[in-house]
């Protein structure tokens, strides 16, 4: 018993237990306003694009002259712009969600002292930074696929 006990006095001692200042709150629940307002913002962002990914994509498709007025984004046909805003409104969604709820966990945890709401807004906001660093590792391969066929492609 004893020996165990004097593990755990060093195990505490190599790691000390954290601890949450004033300040460190006051960072936390601003990040959490600011996390909220941006995952607002992206929300209704995906619900435009969704909104625009099923209707003007058909109305392309049914009304070739509608393809004229949107310039360069006409140059898809209707089905090609529906599947690209699509996808442009799903990668926008997922981490404004998770914004949203790492703001209204931080902010819970903080207002009331609870240790798990805390927790769980981190485990969001680790979520949110995965996703972004995934996300950019995936941009980069493409950047670099690019780059290859470009070269192997013989640019002019």
């Amino acid at each position: 018993m004893e020996d165990q006990a004097q593990f755990q006095e060093t195990e505490n001692q190599k790691y000390p237990q954290l601890i949450v200042t004033e300040d460190m709150r006051s960072y936390i629940y601003d990040m959490a306003k600011w996390a909220n307002f941006l995952g607002i913002v992206g929300l209704v962002i995906a619900a435009f694009m969704l909104m625009a990914a099923l209707t003007i994509g058909p109305t392309i498709n049914a009304n070739p002259e509608m393809a004229k007025m949107l310039g360069q984004l006409g140059a898809m046909d209707g089905t090609t712009f529906s599947i690209v805003f699509l996808i442009y409104g799903l990668a926008i969604f997922f981490p404004s969600l998770l914004m949203l709820r790492y703001a209204s966990k931080a902010k819970h945890g903080v207002l009331y002292g609870e240790q798990e709401s805390l927790d769980q807004g981190m485990a969001k906001l680790k979520s949110l930074f995965k996703y972004f660093g995934v996300l950019t590792i995936i941009f980069i391969g493409l950047y670099l696929l690019t780059l290859v066929s470009a070269v192997l492609g013989g640019i002019k």
